[in-house]
């Protein structure tokens, strides 16, 4: 109470009369935020595959295409359980993950999710984000009835392995390499990490 008995805002958001805002959130993304999500694939792929990818490739990528394809997921995501997800810093989108049954050649979709992609704009790395977001992804995953739970990291980013295997994910002995072009000029090595959802409530 003010000193003349009239009860204060709890916070400046009142004022306005917008409503409260969460510092940090983890939610299922909209159509409308597509091209956010372009924009932080981007930032990400260029961090995390520079050295790996010559730098006019990276220069190139363009986030308006990531946009398109995102925005055509997200209002027609076929299969239920494709999921994408997104992590918030107030009202500013800063990291996304998409999910989805798995599809590798030794997977059963019915029981095997996919993290197809995690990423964090990288100058909000470190922020916690990146851990809020996989620990929704793993929830929702168990909710959604799948047992167990895999993702593809380049066997040369140990930032990233380091991130999931503290999270408590194992490699599972599968790898494989990717022929970036087709023409065997850029390959990539990926191993696969997986983790147990655990049964569900």
């Amino acid at each position: 109470m003010s000193d003349f008995g009239v009860p204060e805002p709890a916070n400046l958001s009142e004022l306005s009369g917008e409503s409260p805002v969460a510092e940090t959130s983890v939610r299922l993304a909209l159509p409308a935020e597509a091209n956010e999500i372009g924009e932080i694939q981007v930032s990400a792929w260029r961090a995390s595959y520079a050295g790996l990818l010559p730098a006019d490739v990276l220069a190139d990528l363009n986030p308006a295409q990531f946009a398109a394809q995102w925005r055509a997921a997200l209002l027609a995501p076929g299969e239920a359980r494709n999921r994408v997800m997104v992590a918030l810093a107030g009202r500013t989108l800063v990291g996304f993950a998409a999910i989805t049954p798995s599809d590798d050649p030794d997977a059963d979709p019915q029981r095997d999710a996919l993290i197809a992609e995690l990423a964090v704009q990288p100058d909000a790395t470190r922020a916690g984000h990146g851990s809020r977001l996989l620990n929704a992804v793993v929830d929702t995953i168990r909710a959604d009835g799948f047992g167990r739970v895999t993702v593809w990291v380049n066997s040369t980013d140990d930032v990233l392995r380091a991130f999931y295997t503290e999270a408590g994910w194992a490699p599972d002995g599968a790898h494989r390499e990717l022929d970036l072009y087709g023409d065997e000029s850029v390959r990539i090595k990926q191993i696969r990490l997986h983790t147990d959802p655990g049964p569900t409530d």
